[in-house]
């Protein structure tokens, strides 16, 4: 069921007049948007069509050139010291395509590594809850693995386990599964179905539609930098109003 977001107590997130170019090339316009707490989004459209940009905008991988974009009130955007940047990131989880975890660090000590840093976590307290976030994600067995000796899915799985060390309020996904292997995409998204059935707060850019139409409270469909339409699973994928977004879900099915 879809979340109200007609109250200040419900929303996490929001954007207002988000705006984002290179050079002279305009990539987000007018982005007017939020996010209640527990809700699922899912962002989809044509490639380049901004999704990405938008996505790492929430937390900072991006700079915004005006407009303003809040997590539980506070600006994301608002001029900060680098430990107050790193504060306010680590409230929001990321999730990369292509993992980016640490090669030389056992697979514990990637999950493990954040906490100690930035919050200061005593290295047995990080240690004992990254061996159980690594159950949750059915990993307990790899604790002590590099990642090079695991497969896609499970650095993806690990890199979902990382995130969720800090504790985030928020998790984003930025085509969490676009680089693994059709085989391994499943378990991926089996964690991610889990997170939302926990009432994790998720925006998620995704080609996975089957993901979109069973796990999102929302979809956000963007085209050319702007999001043209929002709705429900049901109403997009049944029936969408503009026609971008009907030509694009046209193409999927062929």
């Amino acid at each position: 069921m879809t979340m109200s977001v007609s109250t200040q107590e419900s929303q996490t997130i929001r954007l207002s007049q988000v705006c984002k170019s290179y050079g002279d090339y305009p990539v987000l316009k007018d982005i007017d948007a939020q996010v209640a707490r527990g809700e699922v989004v899912v962002i989809c459209g044509p490639s380049g069509s901004g999704k990405s940009t938008l996505i790492r905008t929430i937390n900072r991988l991006e700079e915004i050139n005006s407009g303003s974009i809040t997590l539980d009130g506070q600006n994301i955007h608002a001029a900060m010291r680098a430990k107050e940047l790193n504060a306010m990131r680590s409230r929001i989880g990321f999730v990369f395509q292509n993992f980016n975890l640490f090669p030389h660090l056992s697979v514990a000590e990637n999950v493990s590594m954040s906490p100690i840093r930035v919050k200061g976590v005593a290295p047995e307290v990080a240690h004992e809850k990254a061996l159980k976030l690594l159950d949750r994600v059915g990993l307990a067995d790899k604790a002590r693995a590099y990642p090079g000796q695991l497969s896609g899915g499970q650095q993806q799985r690990v890199a979902i386990a990382r995130a969720l060390a800090m504790e985030p309020p928020v998790m984003l996904f930025d085509e969490p599964t676009s680089a693994l292997d059709p085989e391994m995409v499943g378990e991926v998204l089996a964690v991610m179905k889990s997170l939302a059935s926990e009432g994790m707060t998720m925006l998620c850019v995704t080609h996975e539609m089957g993901f979109a139409r069973d796990v999102a409270d929302r979809i956000w469909f963007i085209d050319a930098g702007q999001i043209i339409e929002t709705a429900t699973p049901k109403e997009f994928f049944s029936n969408p109003r503009h026609p971008r977004a009907q030509r694009f879900l046209a193409d999927l099915r062929h």
